[in-house]
């Protein structure tokens, strides 16, 4: 029997408990990595099941502008990748929850699909989404991750073809990726009643999890999902607190804690 990778293990839990999943999206190295290993840490002591850490670069392809501006920042600050493996190296990450990298294709392509799975596995990364992956080499990056017993989430949008989602379906594990509103990630105070469609959908094509993204901000999002999906993930209201970082860390640390620990509570059933 094949052992369940950390991703998996994490949702099968939750899903025994009947509680869904909450994974935060941060920017690694804004506005520096010290930071960034704080945010983790403290994201950890919150409860969060996941944490998705963003790679910047120069042309993100699906992130709205508060993302978008972190990527900036933390690229004019002469972030490099290797800074992100070695920060991420220096936690322990077996103690924290599955890290999920949120990572460019150009920047996989760039070290070689082989070399930077197994950078990143050595750095304690537990999966990757890729979304500018094209689909015919999708299968391919797949097989490469899933034989590192890590995990290659894929995305599918309200504008994704049901012939083509089910394709990539095919080269998906960990979980899915439901982006819950065609555009860019950002804040929204409403989801779309066509996303319970989608999902009832998926459900039938798929046993992975479906966890849903862009869009989320507020706990009091997360009771229209229950029952639909098996996970939220918030980017854009965490990232804004790092916007002014003249704040200092104290306080940056205290506001994502603050949201991170709502969120945790409300994907438990309570507020």
């Amino acid at each position: 029997m094949t052992t369940p990778t950390r991703i998996a293990a994490t949702f099968a839990s939750l899903k025994e408990a009947g509680h869904l999943a909450f994974m935060p999206f941060i920017t690694a190295g804004d506005p520096d990595v010290d930071t960034t290993k704080q945010l983790i840490e403290e994201l950890g002591r919150q409860g969060v099941d996941l944490i998705e850490v963003g790679f910047p670069y120069s042309d993100p392809i699906a992130d709205g502008p508060v993302i978008q501006a972190s990527y900036t920042r933390a690229l004019n600050a002469g972030l490099k990748v290797e800074d992100i493996f070695a920060g991420v190296d220096s936690l322990p990450t077996d103690d924290l929850p599955p890290l999920v990298a949120m990572v460019s294709y150009g920047i996989v392509f760039r070290r070689g699909v082989e070399a930077f799975v197994e950078r990143a596995k050595a750095a304690g990364f537990s999966g990757f989404i890729i979304p500018d992956l094209p689909a015919d080499e999708a299968g391919e990056v797949g097989e490469i991750v899933r034989s590192r017993g890590l995990d290659l989430i894929q995305l599918i949008s309200p504008m994704t073809p049901q012939d083509r989602a089910v394709k990539i379906l095919q080269s998906a594990s960990g979980f899915v990726y439901c982006i819950s509103v065609a555009g860019t990630t950002g804040v929204r105070d409403s989801l779309p009643e066509e996303l319970t469609e989608q999902l009832k959908w998926l459900r039938t094509q798929t046993d992975l999890p479906l966890a849903v993204g862009f869009g989320i901000s507020q706990p009091d999002q997360v009771d229209a999902l229950r029952g639909s999906a098996d996970g939220v993930i918030v980017g854009s209201a965490i990232v804004r607190a790092l916007e002014n970082s003249a704040a200092g860390t104290d306080a940056i640390l205290a506001q994502v804690g603050e949201l991170a620990g709502a969120m945790v509570r409300a994907t438990r059933g309570s507020v």
